[in-house]
């Protein structure tokens, strides 16, 4: 782990090198694949040549690719044979991603993420005891890829795939068993999952919030404690992802009351494991540069140009919005993934996530990301001593004379002690955070006062149960620009 240490220290302070000699690697070793025949990648010495040559793609663009490898056929993407896919289907939207994952993108990356999560976490805290008990992650399921008629695939949520693949020496540290851990049932995986851990040492869990908190509330509830600390007194650290833990960090601290419980923020996504919270006092996560990754960025007003402009890691600028491209050692190539980032720093490049390139609210001008939303919230509910449970927010159109507005639907555990007041504070950091939002509600120009649905308990997770979203990589949408989610949850459960 100090060795590992070392090298990390290594290419936060050489970052270009690092990131100038990967990408002439992945070039290199892909040269002879379909899609590296296809762009000359045996002529192509440099990264401007590469930014010409190469096309910025998303999934759409990649999938006639993907589908001939789910069919079995190689050497298309990448060179190494690709038998195992990431599920990937993150938000209520119906179609499924499939994210080729290599056993260069499984060890170099995935795997090499966790391992340095470790050694950051044991090089931050060298006194930390997790390895005296188990660790509990609530983790996907996995199937046989029926699009493969020889069977010699699988696809499954990435944390299923990891999971599956884990060596060992990894298994024995774990809890539940890994036939419990990869049940397809979510609810029935809840309940076992229940059964078992709640009687088990846990030291350290790993997941997103919004799942980590179902499996809490069933432990207390199973052996009637007050806090999962009565449960597992030696619980000490939540390594979490997937979405923002702003929201949820005031439940945690009532879910689990010690002021030693430490919290570490990671930034795996099916497509690669990205960034690590590489310090005590700051959620913002170092960018990893050494994982078989390229990175680009692409400024977020370029979005929807037909060839957006895209910048490497010296010429990114610290607090601007930048979309996130990849080149993988999977065979992604300038792949658009979804993700917005504004980094924090340079040198080390360390990042924050701010959203998604699709889910915003632009219905007039306004620019609302999916940071704004949480921290605004997030600030509503501590000066009204609420806790939240989930939200989603879009748009109330302009129309018969009307004005328009932000309607959020949000699911509450605890109820503000004054909704009034809890719609003004949240309107009113909004305004501090975004000056478009703030300059269209001037005087209500444009725009007037959010309005605030509160829904019943459970609405969400039976609205994500009715569309089988439960559990793994699924995640609620917080922002979009169309009305679709929002008519959808109001029409699914009435509002209190």
């Amino acid at each position: 782990m100090k060795k590992r240490i070392h090298q990390i220290e290594l290419f936060m302070k050489y970052p270009f090198e690092v990131q100038n000699e990967l990408l002439e690697g992945l070039i290199k070793k892909a040269k002879k694949t379909k899609y590296g025949k296809k762009f000359g990648f045996d002529s192509i010495e440099n990264y401007e040549h590469f930014r010409s040559k190469v096309p910025i793609v998303y999934y759409e663009e990649l999938y006639p690719y993907i589908e001939r490898l789910m069919k079995g056929e190689q050497n298309l993407l990448w060179p190494s044979e690709v038998r195992w896919f990431a599920k990937s289907s993150g938000t209520t939207n119906s179609r499924s991603k499939f994210i080729p994952v290599s056993n260069e993108a499984l060890e170099d990356c995935h795997y090499k993420g966790g391992k340095d999560l470790l050694s950051i976490y044991f090089n931050n805290y060298p006194n930390a005891k997790m390895f005296s008990g188990k660790g509990l992650v609530i983790g996907g399921s996995h199937q046989l890829n029926q699009f493969d008629e020889n069977s010699k695939s699988y696809y499954g949520d990435v944390s299923a795939v990891l999971l599956k693949n884990l060596p060992w020496w990894a298994q024995v540290v774990r809890t539940p068993s890994l036939d419990v851990a990869l049940m397809d049932e979510w609810e029935e995986k809840i309940d076992r999952m229940v059964e078992i851990t709640s009687d088990e040492n846990v030291t350290n869990i790993s997941g997103a919030p919004t799942w980590m908190i179902v499996l809490l509330e069933k432990i207390l509830t199973r052996k009637s404690a007050k806090n999962i600390l009565e449960v597992w007194p030696n619980l000490e650290v939540f390594f979490h992802g997937a979405v923002s833990f702003i929201p949820y960090r005031e439940l945690f601290k009532k879910l689990i009351p010690s002021s030693k419980m430490r919290y570490m923020e990671t930034y795996n996504a099916s497509e690669g494991f990205f960034g690590i919270q590489d310090q005590t006092g700051s959620s913002e996560m170092l960018l990893m540069l050494d994982y078989g990754i390229f990175y680009e960025f692409a400024p977020f007003d370029e979005m929807g140009k037909d060839h957006p402009k895209t910048l490497t890691l010296n010429e990114v600028e610290v607090g601007k919005n930048y979309a996130m491209l990849i080149t993988t050692n999977a065979g992604l190539w300038r792949y658009m993934i979804g993700d917005t980032v504004t980094f924090t720093s340079k040198m080390p490049y360390r990042i924050k996530i701010s959203g998604r390139t699709k889910h915003f609210i632009n219905a007039f001008g306004e620019e609302l990301i999916i940071e704004n939303a949480e921290l605004a919230i997030a600030e509503a509910c501590k000066k009204t001593e609420a806790v939240i449970d989930n939200f989603t927010v879009g748009p109330k159109y302009l129309g018969n004379g009307n004005k328009g507005s932000h309607e959020w639907v949000v699911e509450f555990l605890k109820v503000p002690n004054d909704l009034g007041r809890f719609t003004k504070l949240l309107d009113e950091k909004l305004r501090e955070l975004n000056s478009d939002y703030d300059a269209k509600r001037y005087r209500d120009i444009a725009l007037i006062e959010p309005i605030i649905h509160v829904v019943s308990e459970n609405t969400f997770y039976h609205w994500m149960k009715s569309k089988d979203k439960l559990g793994g990589q699924h995640k609620v949408p917080r922002l979009s620009n169309t009305r679709e989610y929002l008519d959808e949850l109001l029409s699914f459960k009435s509002v209190i």
